[in-house]
Formats: structure tokens, C-alpha cells, sequence
């Protein structure tokens, strides 16, 4: 009973933070698997969040319908699609690890660079370009098929760029509610998202909506230069938390 309980408070926290990352706020995203997971298994959890992220996407594209780079979009969700279907191909053949590894390590690079820039005072905006867009969009489909951990490599395409902060969070929000749907077959026929699972989702679907609604008031309130340094602060928790859950499953800690 009481894990039952324990059950209920974590998924709701955790539905939460989907909802408050799809309502802008990207930087509480990475917490929703872990949290779950210490209740039940992390792919069961990983399947068991996709449909609060779709639902959440709805009133997400709803809330930026008007804020977003249609340049961007345009070439992001054809690499996206490409991504997806490479890792629906290779899943049995990648370990999660793997899959962890590579989103931590796209972390570093973007973080280092932005370090760098930083030290060389170069503020110059980097503008949407084919090549970098196909590459980072097909990595961000992939890591997002693998473990829900495309925003590293979305990132690093589209924060060089300095868009302003709603046009980014509204590109973010319609990327990846289509990369969430094309993610959700694959996932019916793995398992991971079952009819139990769905009423699971019914039962929490307000909380995923409520989270959506306080993330929009929020990022709308916080000041432009604040909501980018947090972005940056949650990517670099994200990566350090994923590299130390690849060093643990390889038997390094």
C-alpha cells in the first residue's frame, strides 16, 4: 500500500515536470524518468510518460502557435524523421548506455563551445543552416527515440542561434510534439505503452495539463538572459547525470 502510494506521488511529480517542460520550461524535463523509475522499471517508465508528453504537446503547440522559426522546422523534422527511423532499426542492436553516452557527450561539446565562445567574447548569432540542422535534428530523432534525451543535441543546433526566447521555446514545443508522435508506434510495439498504462495516463492527464499552463506563465515571466542560463545550467545537470549512469552501468564507480 504504501508503495502503491509512493507509486502515485512520484508519477504525479513526474507527469509534472512533463507538462511544466512542454509549457517551456525544458530544463525540468530531465526529471521525469529518473523519478519514476524508482517505482518501476525505466523503460516501463519511459513508456508510460510518451503519452503525457503527447498529451502535453497538444496544449503546448496551442499555447506557441504563434512563436515559433518556421526556417528551423522545415529542416529539423525531416532529420528528426530520419533519426527516428534509424534508431526504431538499430534499438536492438544499441544499449542504453550507448544511446545515454552519446546525448552526454553532444553536452560537452555544446557546453565547451559555449564556454569558449564565452572566453573569446564572440556573441555573434550563428544563423539556421542545412547541414548542421540535418545532422543535430537526425541525432536529436535518435536520442529521443532511445531514452527521451533529444534536447542536448536540439541545443546545440538551435541555441548558437540567439533567437528570442519565445520563438525558441515555440520551435521546440512543435519539433518535438511530431517527434513524439512518430515515436508512438514503435513504442506500442515494444511494450511500453500498453492499455494499462493508458488509464494510467487518464487518471493524470490534469496534472500534465496543469504543469503546461504554470511553465507558460512562467517562462513568459522570467527575464530573456535568466531563462537561457538555466537552459544551459539544466543541460550541463543533464549531461553530468548521464555520464555518471553510463561510468555506473560499465562498472566505473
Amino acid at each position: 500500500m504504501v508503495e502503491e502510494s509512493g507509486f502515485w506521488v512520484a508519477a504525479a511529480i513526474a507527469t509534472y515536470c512533463v507538462g511544466a517542460s512542454k509549457g517551456g520550461m525544458p530544463m525540468v524535463a530531465m526529471l521525469g524518468v529518473p523519478i519514476l523509475s524508482m517505482f518501476i522499471d525505466p523503460a516501463a517508465a519511459a513508456g508510460l510518460l510518451l503519452p503525457m508528453y503527447i498529451l502535453s504537446d497538444v496544449y503546448a503547440v496551442w499555447l506557441f502557435r504563434r512563436d515559433f522559426s518556421a526556417r528551423n522546422l522545415r529542416i529539423l523534422f525531416p532529420a528528426a524523421a530520419i533519426g527516428i527511423l534509424v534508431a526504431f532499426l538499430c534499438i536492438s542492436h544499441v544499449p542504453p548506455e550507448t544511446g545515454k553516452l552519446i546525448v552526454a557527450l553532444v553536452g560537452v561539446y555544446y557546453l565547451g563551445d559555449a564556454l569558449r565562445k564565452r572566453l573569446a567574447r564572440d556573441h555573434r548569432a550563428r544563423p539556421a543552416d542545412v547541414p548542421r540542422g540535418l545532422f543535430w535534428g537526425a541525432l536529436s530523432g535518435f536520442t529521443s527515440y532511445i531514452s527521451h534525451a533529444g534536447g542536448p543535441p536540439y541545443q546545440a543546433y538551435m541555441l548558437p542561434q540567439r533567437l528570442p526566447k519565445m520563438t525558441y521555446v515555440g520551435t521546440t514545443a512543435i519539433l518535438f510534439a511530431c517527434i513524439n508522435w512518430m515515436k508512438l508506434p514503435p513504442y506500442i510495439l515494444a511494450g511500453q505503452v500498453t492499455w494499462e498504462s493508458l488509464q494510467r495516463v487518464a487518471m493524470l492527464a490534469p496534472v500534465a495539463i496543469f504543469g503546461a499552463w504554470s511553465g507558460q506563465r512562467l517562462v513568459r515571466w522570467l527575464p530573456e538572459r535568466l531563462f537561457f542560463a538555466a537552459v544551459n545550467v539544466a543541460l550541463a545537470l543533464l549531461t553530468l547525470r548521464l555520464l555518471w549512469e553510463v561510468a555506473a552501468a560499465w562498472g566505473w564507480v
